[in-house]
Parts: structure tokens; C-alpha cells; sequence
């Protein structure tokens, strides 16, 4: 391989490093937006709940009571509830196996799962760090040799184009 070839694979591979440490950073801001959420979420969600108590119902029976009613913005009002209470049961779960997950993990957590409008606004808002964590660090090394091989392959197929080039002069 030779100087240029070193240089670009070298750069590659740091470029790479640094993409893929700040993997962690950004699973941690997507955790603490999730966090805001589930706040805002439980303030709507409890408040249903000791309404329907106040009227002698459990969450269920009032959803029911929306879903049978003649008024079609009541019946779209219980569906709105609803998805309400789904995403705020979802981002517990979330937040659970998030809190849960080793450090290098959570990144693979949070894409299996994500919930798109919190991933949406921590991208919007995301803030590279500097990865002084294990995990940040694991990330770099993943980036790097990722970034370095994609590069050596690269230059691996530029090297034999040249070759054939080579050859094909040589031939005529």
C-alpha cells in the first residue's frame, strides 16, 4: 500500500472512529429526551386515571365509555387517549431497557426500538461529545477499523483497476 493509500485509510478509519464514538452520547440525549416524555406523558395519563376514579371507573371502563359513545369527537377523543397511554406504557419500556442495557449496548437498544419523534428531535438537537467512557471509546475502535476497512477495500480496487490499466498498455 502505498503513502497516499496509508494516509487515506488512516484518515478513514479516524473519520470513522469519530462517527461511531459519539454513538453512545447521542443514546444518552435520546434517554434524557425520553425522560422529558414519560413526564409530560404521566402528568396526561394520571390525570385520566383519577378522572375515570372520580366517575367510579378504571382506565378501561372509560376508555370503553368514549369508544361507545354516539359523539364522534368523543369516540376520536378516547382513540387520541389511547395512543396516549400506549406510547407512554411503550417509552417505560423503553427507558427500562435502556437504564438496563450495558453502556456499549444502549446504542443497539434505542435502534431496535426508537420511538420516531423522540429520535427525530434528539438528532435535531444532538450535541457531539467527547468520548472519555469505555463505551465511547469501544465506539471509536468499531468506527475506526470500520472507516479503515472500507478504505483498504477501496484502495484494493483501485490498486487492481491500475494494474489492468497497466497491462493493457503494456499488451498494445
Amino acid at each position: 500500500m502505498g503513502l497516499i493509500a496509508r494516509i487515506i485509510t488512516v484518515v478513514a478509519g479516524l473519520a470513522g472512529g469519530t462517527v461511531f464514538s459519539q454513538a453512545p452520547e447521542f443514546a444518552q440525549q435520546y434517554r434524557q429526551r425520553i425522560g422529558g416524555a414519560i413526564d409530560e406523558l404521566r402528568v396526561i395519563v394520571e390525570d385520566f386515571n383519577a378522572q375515570a376514579a372520580a366517575h367510579h371507573l378504571d382506565r378501561q371502563q372509560a376508555l370503553n365509555a368514549y369508544a361507545l359513545s354516539s359523539d364522534d369527537f368523543l369516540r376520536d377523543r378516547g382513540v387520541s387517549m389511547q395512543s396516549m397511554i400506549t406510547r407512554y406504557e411503550t417509552l417505560l419500556l423503553q427507558q427500562l431497557h435502556l437504564g438496563t442495557a450495558a453502556p456499549v449496548a444502549k446504542p443497539f437498544v434505542l435502534l431496535r426500538d426508537a420511538d420516531d419523534v423522540v429520535f427525530a428531535n434528539t438528532w435535531r438537537d444532538f450535541v457531539p461529545g467527547v468520548p472519555v467512557s469505555f463505551a465511547g471509546l469501544v465506539w471509536g475502535a468499531i468506527g475506526f477499523v470500520g472507516g479503515w476497512a472500507v478504505a483498504a477495500l477501496l484502495g484494493l480496487g483501485a490498486r487492481r483497476a491500475s494494474r489492468r490499466r497497466k497491462g493493457v498498455r503494456q499488451a498494445s
